[in-house]
Order: structure tokens, then C-alpha cells, then sequence
């Protein structure tokens, strides 16, 4: 039984980002063996896992500053403000 590769505390978001991006194609190659690609899938799961890891990090960094700043910025999730402008363009083409 193979033990599952977990990647280094000090990897950083980038290089598990590039890591997983070579994962991903070293699995779209067919010659690849069932054992070499499960290796793989595990490592991949594993460097998933530590960039989700890192987002939820950075995230609740930022929503701290956001709290900290005088301001009051307001926060809310970013597909929403896209949205909300593309249905502003939207409704400045239509005729009147």
C-alpha cells in the first residue's frame, strides 16, 4: 500500500498551484498506469486541500482588515457586484 504524499507546511499557495497544474496533465496522459495515477490523485487532493487551506487563511485576513478600517467598507461576494454591473450595462441599451 502506498503512503499518501502529503506536500511540505512551507510549500507556498503558487507552487501547489503550479504543482497541481503539472498533476493535471500527467493524469490526461493514457499511457499513465491505474497505481501511478492514483499516486498522483493524491498528491493532487492533498495540494487541493492545502490551497483551499490558504484561501480560507487569506480570507479571514482580509475580513479583518476590512473590519479594522475606519471607513466601514462594506464587503459582499464578488459574482454579485458582476452581476449587478452587467445588468447596468445591460439596461443602458435598451431603448426608451
Amino acid at each position: 500500500m502506498t503512503k499518501t504524499k502529503t506536500p511540505p507546511k512551507n510549500l507556498s499557495f503558487e507552487k501547489a498551484l503550479e504543482r497541481l497544474q503539472e498533476i493535471v496533465s500527467e493524469l490526461e496522459d493514457p499511457e499513465k498506469g491505474l497505481e501511478a495515477s492514483l499516486e498522483l490523485f493524491e498528491e493532487g487532493v492533498a495540494l487541493s486541500r492545502l490551497c483551499r487551506s490558504r484561501i480560507d487563511e487569506i480570507q479571514k485576513r482580509v475580513d479583518v482588515v476590512l473590519k479594522e478600517t475606519p471607513e466601514g467598507l462594506a464587503t459582499g461576494p464578488l459574482d454579485e457586484e458582476l452581476d449587478d454591473d452587467v445588468e447596468d450595462d445591460d439596461d443602458e441599451d435598451a431603448p426608451r
